[in-house]
């Protein structure tokens, strides 16, 4: 979705009408004055949706959220880090990121985020488990269903 279709939604949305559905490429955006932001949203299925955090700004870092849309379960963790404080650059990326699909691809009972987070831990850092009170993007775009009482997501 373009920009002035983003801003005709939200017009729409505050008169009352019925705005247009958001996709997944609507919630790639810079979300810190261009050196931050989300990216390469992606349906992991049965509710479950993630997301790559980037940040460029006098140094670089990758991490990832992974949420579980209808109880707001939210893993989080960095797989790659140069320049952002007294910490040795890494890059733990491909090998987070094949734990996560070895996860994704068995029976979604045994994807437990404590399991993952287990199995993430000396590869990746910062890993975190958590419950969002607001609405992801990526939920909002292809689970808005499971929103329940969490603030509603909106784009602008």
């Amino acid at each position: 979705m373009n920009t002035r279709c983003a801003y005709l939604a939200a017009f729409v949305a505050m008169l009352g009408g019925e705005a247009v559905a958001l996709s997944l490429t609507d919630c790639d955006r810079t979300t810190h004055i261009s050196h931050g932001g989300e990216a390469d949203h992606v349906d992991l299925g049965e509710g479950r949706v993630m997301w790559r955090d980037w940040w460029s700004q006098e140094g670089t870092a990758t991490s990832f959220t992974l949420v579980d849309c209808a109880p707001g379960a939210a893993l989080t963790f960095r797989t790659q880090e140069e320049n952002m404080g007294n910490r040795l650059p890494f890059d733990r990326t491909d090998k987070a990121l094949a734990i996560l699909k070895r996860h994704e691809s068995g029976a979604r009972a045994f994807a437990t985020f404590d399991r993952i987070a287990a199995d993430l831990d000396g590869v990746a850092r910062d890993i975190e488990i958590t419950t969002l009170d607001a609405e992801p993007c990526a939920c909002a775009a292809l689970y808005p269903e499971a929103r329940g009482e969490k603030t509603e997501f909106m784009l602008g």
